[in-house]
């Protein structure tokens, strides 16, 4: 997303400038239409001729003094179009050809010199609609690396609408539009340009997606955020960028939006899944949340899981004292039976849907759903978070169809956007 180089601008410019030529008897290009690409025949007036063949003749030998001073004689004695025309194309060609001394140089590039030449091409009528494009394209580039974010936008969206192209270009509307603060319209252009490479069978380059997901969740955009994550490990399926990309969603201060602690052991439970917990802090948190919540078998599993693949050291007194007071109190919640025959006798669903969550964290996945569908045909719950649970129980269970069917139940945010992750996760599992 950096800006583009001024040297770039200068070589862009000499194509089609620098064939312009000067010369009696008044015509400035005496070869017809196609011969040229569609440049115009001009015919000078009489006033015009000597100093800008003067001045052409000079920009030959690289007298840039010369030909300047010619072609303020020249465009002081313009008089049609034509004569503007020409005038500026020289003033154009001088002006790139100075970049790209500089360049060449290792020298200071300057590039306000173009300014007045191409605004002036762009308002003549002679100018060659092939180079209409070009020319509003390197305005934008200007005043893109001048701030002007929407003077630069007016001028790629003229260049588009010219027909020009240039791999670049909706990436620059994307960057001036974010950092003008129109995050979704930036957003939005990002998408197109992305699908436009998938049309023609590119894949996207990876930095692209981490762009919009940090600028989305930067402005708080939750369902944007969570909707380019889903595009980034689709496209992207790592462990890495799965937990980065959940984190990044919903996990911290940070975050694009608020979740309370139910909702992120649901990311968690996303998280393990896709074997995308990273360490022995999102281990040891994921463990403490859950104790929190009471699902002591939950803690006990996933404290033992982080020991046994070594993301948890040995010597973790954290863990292992998390560990002896999970299984204590497992040891005194004893069988879940009578509770779940309570549940089912239960005037609402509250006592069913806690009974499938510890059942869910026992890894019981068909007596959670059991009893997860018991707490909706009771009700007196949230539907979508017991619909979460059930998606989350279908899919660890292998049930990816009756999975998505219960994602795709759950409607209000931010449960719907976290079903959405869970959803992207059942086609797109970690690949490595």
């Amino acid at each position: 997303m950096k800006s583009i180089s001024r040297a770039v601008i200068a070589a862009a410019l000499m194509t089609g400038v620098a064939g312009v030529a000067v010369s009696a008897p008044a015509t400035a290009q005496k070869k017809k239409k196609g011969e040229e690409g569609g440049a115009p025949q001009l015919k000078l007036s009489k006033e015009v001729q000597a100093p800008a063949s003067a001045a052409q003749t000079a920009l030959a030998a690289k007298d840039y003094a010369t030909a300047g001073t010619q072609l303020t004689t020249a465009q002081g004695a313009a008089k049609t179009d034509d004569d503007r025309y020409i005038v500026a194309a020289l003033q154009l060609q001088m002006e790139a050809m100075k970049i790209q001394d500089a360049r060449a140089a290792n020298g200071a590039v300057d590039d306000s010199g173009l300014k007045a030449p191409l605004d002036a091409l762009l308002a003549n009528p002679k100018t060659p609609a092939a180079d209409i494009g070009k020319y509003n394209y390197q305005r934008g580039i200007m005043a893109s690396n001048a701030k002007d974010n929407a003077g630069a936008i007016a001028f790629f969206q003229k260049a588009q609408a010219a027909g020009y192209s240039d791999p670049n270009l909706g990436l620059q509307m994307v960057k001036l539009k974010m950092d003008g603060g129109d995050i979704a319209g930036g957003a939005a252009d990002m998408e197109k340009a992305m699908d436009a490479q998938i049309a023609a069978g590119q894949k996207p380059d990876d930095q692209l997606y981490r762009y919009v997901i940090a600028r989305t969740n930067k402005a708080k955009l939750g369902p944007q955020t969570a909707g380019w994550v889903k595009r980034w490990v689709a496209a992207y399926p790592t462990a890495q960028n799965w937990r980065d990309g959940i984190v990044t969603f919903g996990m911290t201060n940070s975050s694009a939006v608020t979740l309370d602690k139910p909702q992120k052991v649901d990311l968690y439970r996303l998280m393990r899944s896709a074997k995308a917990l990273a360490d022995q802090y999102d281990y040891e948190n994921y463990a403490q949340w859950t104790y929190d919540m009471g699902l002591p078998y939950e803690t006990k599993a996933v404290l033992t899981e982080g020991k046994a693949n070594g993301k948890i050291p040995a010597s973790s007194a954290s863990a292992n004292d998390l560990l002896k007071v999970a299984n204590q109190a497992i040891a005194t919640e004893g069988s879940l039976a009578p509770v779940e025959a309570k549940a089912k006798a239960g005037a609402n669903g509250r006592i069913a849907a806690n009974t499938g969550d510890a059942y869910l964290g026992m890894g019981n996945y068909a007596k959670a759903i059991e009893l997860y569908r018991v707490a909706l045909e009771k009700g007196g719950v949230d539907a979508d978070t017991v619909n979460t649970r059930i998606g989350i129980a279908l899919a660890n269970s292998g049930d990816k169809a009756g999975a998505k069917a219960a994602f795709q139940s759950v409607k209000t945010a931010p449960r719907a956007e976290i079903a959405g992750l869970w959803m992207t996760y059942l086609d797109n599992p970690p690949t490595a």
